[in-house]
């Protein structure tokens, strides 16, 4: 398929991409995972340094010169394919809380390895429960499941990430994290697809779901997952945890959440 395809056939080849995809791509994925190396191919995970980076290299997964963060490989499908799909997907939102206090009792330089530290963390979570990092905005991560990676279960993989990720930031040592942060998961449908012209193209996702779920993630406290009923539900959540009712700006009627505590005194059951 070429990138002047007519639409409907664009969007049908792309919602079978991404919700069945081949088992071929989800296990060379899990095999790429396996390979001990940072920084990875958004897409497909493969590794660009370690042992793994020269193997990959000599597949033709090497980091792309228009999009460093995918390799050569996912960028030149995605370009020859450009379009997408509606399809039902998981979004997780995380972001540092109280960035701008914590800043400024660092120095710039300080303040940088911390957000470092956060994204390589926060990479390695999300690829280790069959995510994508979709990209960091400023102290904020955005992260995507779907069942081109996940098969069914992008709701439950998009909540475990969730607790993860509070987890490895430090929110159960008995010192506190070391840098607070907050999350919000949602399950709905989105248009998803490969966007961007010329030399910048970039698999994401669009729709009003995915800004439910960036105000939940501002909505959450240090050490907090809110997680949306639909995601709740999709992902077989304890049904008598803690729900809360939000509301979210630009929504004319509450947003039912389940809020999932990590940290000193709390427990939470996912």
């Amino acid at each position: 398929m070429t990138s002047n395809q007519a639409p409907d056939r664009n969007e049908a080849f792309w919602r079978d991409y991404l919700t069945r995809g081949h088992p071929a791509e989800r296990a060379a994925r899990k095999f790429f995972l396996r390979l001990p190396a940072e920084p990875r191919c958004s897409v497909c995970a493969a590794p660009f340094g370690g042992i793994g980076g020269p193997m990959m290299r000599l597949i033709g997964k090497r980091p792309s010169d228009k999009t460093p963060n995918m390799c050569t490989s996912c960028y030149t499908f995605l370009s020859q394919h450009h379009g997408g799909a509606e399809i039902e997907c998981t979004m997780l939102f995380a972001d540092i809380r109280g960035s701008t206090t914590l800043a400024e009792g660092m120095t710039t330089s300080e303040y940088h390895s911390v957000l470092d530290r956060f994204y390589a963390v926060a990479s390695k979570v999300v690829f280790a429960h069959d995510g994508s990092v979709d990209k960091f905005v400023g102290d904020e991560l955005v992260a995507f499941f779907f069942q081109l990676l996940t098969g069914e279960r992008h709701a439950d993989r998009g909540v475990e990430c969730a607790r993860a990720l509070l987890v490895a930031t430090g929110h159960e040592d008995p010192s506190g994290p070391w840098v607070p942060v907050g999350a919000g998961v949602h399950t709905g449908l989105v248009w998803m697809g490969a966007i961007g012209e010329g030399t910048h193209v970039e698999l994401t996702a669009v729709g009003d779901n995915v800004n439910i779920t960036a105000r939940l993630a501002s909505a959450a406290m240090a050490g907090e997952v809110l997680v949306t009923i639909d995601a709740a539900n999709a992902a077989g959540l304890d049904s008598s945890l803690e729900r809360r009712s939000l509301e979210l700006k630009g929504k004319q009627v509450p947003t039912e959440v389940i809020s999932l505590k990590v940290g000193a005194g709390h427990t939470s059951t996912v």
